[in-house]
């Protein structure tokens, strides 16, 4: 396995780092596609037969739980906000009902400014894993679809957590989390980073990471300031 040293290729001073066993670890929506928009319509959508206090509940639920996966939000949703939970067959058909909101809107996203770059600059130079909370199967057939899989050493979502998809890639792939970043956009990725131990690097969205966070709007500059975390 190559190290995490050709990261930098093709940066104007073309230093290059030895950092062995690194990789990357990307959540997926509103990280490397434009698709938070098209998610938080669907929930929208999903909720307005209950009123708009209902929806505007949901939302904010939806907002500072990025990375959760949407059976979990519809399930809080259910429990929390319109206080009647729901059976598990129902709470699949809902599940499934979101899909059909999110449709063939997703497939046709636009990419986060930088991300399609980033990707085609490293790819084969280093492990690249999705770490996202779509549903995995739907999560593979996008990136499919998107003809993206060539980036991608594995596709990971729930029902497994972030975190331990993050232990059993590590293992897997004899990684060092010292030299592994992962790049989310929600503090679900931030906390599962600390869990496990990585670096990481915040896309700035809705949510206020903690102080002393490395932020950017875009991944625009995510290739310099990855350089400069793992030197």
């Amino acid at each position: 396995m190559r190290s995490l040293q050709m990261v930098c290729s093709g940066l104007e001073n073309q230093r290059m780092i030895s950092k062995e066993n690194g990789a990357l670890f990307f959540d997926f929506d509103g990280v490397i596609l434009d698709t938070v928009g098209i998610k938080t319509i669907a929930f929208e959508e999903l909720f307005r037969p209950y009123g708009d206090k209902v929806v505007s509940e949901v939302l904010e639920h939806h907002r500072e739980h990025g990375g959760i996966s949407r059976i979990d939000k519809i399930k809080f949703a259910h429990e929390h906000i319109i206080g009647l939970p729901l059976p598990e067959t129902e709470l699949v058909e809902w599940g499934q009902r979101y899909s059909q909101l999110i449709g063939d809107e997703v497939v046709a996203a636009d990419w986060i400014p930088g991300a399609r770059e980033f990707l085609e600059e490293v790819n084969g130079s280093v492990p690249i894993f999705v770490i996202s909370g779509t549903p995995e199967t739907e999560l593979q057939q996008v990136i499919k679809q998107r003809n993206m899989s060539d980036y991608f050493k594995e596709m990971r979502g729930p029902p497994t957590r972030k975190p331990e998809h993050i232990r059993d890639l590590v293992a897997r792939y004899r990684l060092n989390p010292d030299n592994c970043v992962f790049i989310g956009d929600a503090m679900t990725d931030y906390h599962a980073a600390r869990e496990t131990g990585l670096l990481f690097v915040g896309i700035q969205g809705d949510i206020e990471f903690p102080e002393g966070t490395v932020v950017l709007p875009d991944c625009t500059r995510l290739q310099k300031t990855i350089l400069k975390m793992v030197q």
